[in-house]
């Protein structure tokens, strides 16, 4: 398989993939990021070849490394363990957390020890199989977890609130087995998806936010809530922070900055 392609068709489709291309502008040029006002400039839908291409990859992907293990497994090898002193934080999760590109230079997080494992489209069962090599491996002294959208839009089939969770305390529990301190991030509001609408996730949302944040209250673990930072009337992303009310334009990561940031720095004094 041929993962620089894989990469490419994902980009074609909007409903797997961060709108990356104004987020990486701003960051990759050191500008600042627009104001929550800024629209950016529109962007052509797929073709249907194009999506039609990128299913057949993306199937073929799935019948042959379900969770994707081989996407970050050379990386993870290089990377190697963490220099004497340094708080290295791992962030898992969906197009999200791969949209963020903090990790290039001139990004958000660039002098910071922060590492990118988010695959566009996951669900948390997809990344509950992929964190000991992602995440727990890395040797972090932090674990920021952002998971749940895509499960309740059903991208490898139908789940249950119920098997988010057991899926989120999974991972959680994991990582704090192996003395690695744990961020859970509220998903982000959505009213509908546009890959697969009239799912009314936005209740689902809030009642998958509502046990994270007790569950996180009860474990001892850190809870971020995005959700009510940049929520709508609708419990929506608006059209400022969002262009597809899934993933955030750069002034919704600019929401999203300091709230993980404060979230990391209590995480690492309660070490």
């Amino acid at each position: 398989m041929n993962r620089v392609f894989l990469r490419a068709a994902v980009g074609t489709i909007g409903f797997f993939c961060m709108l990356t291309a104004p987020v990486a502008q701003a960051q990759n040029s050191g500008a600042a990021a627009p104001a929550a006002t800024t629209q950016p400039a529109a962007q052509a839908r797929p073709t249907a070849e194009q999506i039609a291409a990128y299913m057949k990859i993306h199937d073929e992907q799935m019948k042959n490394d379900w969770p994707w293990l081989g996407r970050f497994k050379e990386e993870d090898v290089k990377l190697g363990a963490p220099a004497a002193g340094e708080n290295r934080v791992v962030f898992m999760g969906d197009s999200i957390t791969e949209g963020w590109h903090f990790s290039e230079p001139g990004g958000v997080f660039a002098d910071k020890p922060y590492i990118n494992r988010g695959i566009s489209g996951q669900t948390s069962p997809q990344m509950v199989l992929r964190f000991r090599q992602d995440v727990v491996e890395l040797q972090p002294k932090v674990v920021v977890i952002l998971a749940g959208t895509n499960d309740i839009a059903g991208n490898t089939g139908p789940m249950t609130l119920e098997q988010s969770e057991d899926n989120l305390a999974s991972m959680a529990d994991l990582a704090a087995a192996n003395h690695i301190r744990v961020v859970l991030c509220s998903v982000l509001p959505a009213y509908d998806f546009p890959w697969k609408p009239g799912l009314m996730p936005a209740p689902k949302v809030v009642a998958l936010n509502a046990w994270m944040k007790a569950y996180a209250a009860e474990k001892g673990y850190v809870y971020v809530d995005y959700h009510s930072a940049m929520k709508d009337e609708r419990d929506g992303l608006p059209p400022a922070l969002s262009k597809d009310g899934v993933h955030p334009l750069p002034a919704g990561y600019v929401v999203m900055a300091p709230l993980v940031e404060a979230g990391i720095e209590k995480a690492l004094k309660d070490q």
